[in-house]
């Protein structure tokens, strides 16, 4: 039986299987039923494969079940058979799967045959068939580079990284290459990637964030607060709302209360949203100015302040719907400050 399943033409072999499964169930013990069971996967798949070449995910199947076996040379043929089906068109969507193939055969030559020389070819030359021109795949040279560490070729891995993000500046390789220097303890590196990051994305507000993160974690707050003064003045912000947020909450984490309600007021003249009234309000009511008696009522005399201003401008604007979530908002105030006569003007 094996004889013929190994001589004969694959398409001639369907029935001798079953004939063969039939004799190892009646005759055979545990390990050469599986063998057959094994066998007739195995024939399944390069069928699968034969009949498109492309389908990756049958390709997967396939080397799951060869990788079990353990027979290197074997493994080594499939996967250079798998990856030799590029996909036919340069389309991302395409390639994703494709590139896989790359990353799990990178995979099993440095995890499981342990060698480095070959599982750096791999990379290599994954990373010389992407079509960059058209789109790239951070993972394979954020992987690729973390194999270098792992092999402690430091300059290897940045060089990698630092040619990665001249030809593709996209932010997932930024943030790769930041993560590797912040984990080194290389915060000049750090900054000056950060400065280069900007170049390429002014208006990405977690850039500017993470920036200013970096640099309050280092005891740098002068230098944290210009980064956020830089950010906020960039002419056009993905997510301005928080960015701002993030700047007033770094001044109210440091006790500056007063830079806090600078900002606040600095972001009314260029905003007039609800929201921001509100959160005003709780930013007022939130402080602590000490238990003395003169200090007891102050934090609500300062945000029944901040209401009504919010309402007097919101009436001017005539933006009702933004109006009655303020009153509701400074209706509830009122409830909690046990203040009959101003809940009653609220209500009216």
């Amino acid at each position: 039986y094996k004889y013929a399943l190994d001589h004969l033409p694959k398409e001639r072999t369907k029935e001798l299987f079953k004939a063969y499964t039939i004799h190892e169930k009646k005759y055979g013990d545990r390990d050469g039923i599986e063998d057959v069971i094994v066998s007739k996967r195995k024939y399944q798949y390069e069928q699968e494969v034969a009949a498109n070449p492309t389908n990756y995910d049958a390709w997967f199947d396939y080397l799951r079940l060869i990788e079990a076996d353990g027979e290197k040379d074997l493994i080594r043929d499939t996967y250079e058979r798998a990856i030799a089906n590029v996909p036919p068109a340069n389309e991302k969507n395409y390639w994703r799967r494709y590139i896989y193939l790359w990353i799990n055969y990178a995979l099993y030559e440095e995890l499981e045959t342990e060698d480095t020389e070959r599982t750096r070819q791999i990379y290599k030359t994954c990373l010389d068939l992407m079509p960059h021109k058209q789109f790239t795949f951070s993972k394979v040279w954020l992987l690729y580079a973390q194999f270098e560490i792992r092999c402690k070729e430091l300059q290897r891995a940045r060089k990698t990284l630092g040619f990665a993000i001249g030809m593709c500046p996209r932010d997932k390789l930024f943030r790769g290459y930041i993560d590797l220097e912040i984990q080194l303890r290389e915060f000049e590196r750090c900054r000056l990637l950060y400065e280069k990051f900007l170049e390429f994305g002014p208006e990405n507000c977690v850039t500017w964030m993470k920036f200013a993160e970096l640099e309050n974690l280092l005891g740098d707050t002068e230098r944290a607060r210009a980064i956020f003064e830089l950010a906020v003045h960039q002419p056009r912000l993905d997510m301005p709302e928080l960015l701002w947020k993030a700047f007033i909450d770094f001044e109210v984490a440091l006790g500056e209360t007063e830079l806090a309600r600078q900002l606040y007021e600095r972001l009314l003249e260029r905003t007039q949203h609800v929201k921001v009234w509100m959160s005003f309000a709780k930013f007022e009511m939130g402080l602590n100015h000490g238990d003395s008696g003169l200090d007891a009522g102050l934090n609500v005399r300062l945000a029944r302040r901040v209401y009504e201003r919010a309402n007097d401008m919101l009436r001017q604007l005539g933006d009702k719907e933004s109006r009655v979530l303020l009153l509701e908002a400074w209706r509830d105030f009122e409830r909690d400050a046990n203040d009959g006569q101003c809940l009653q003007k609220v209500l009216e």
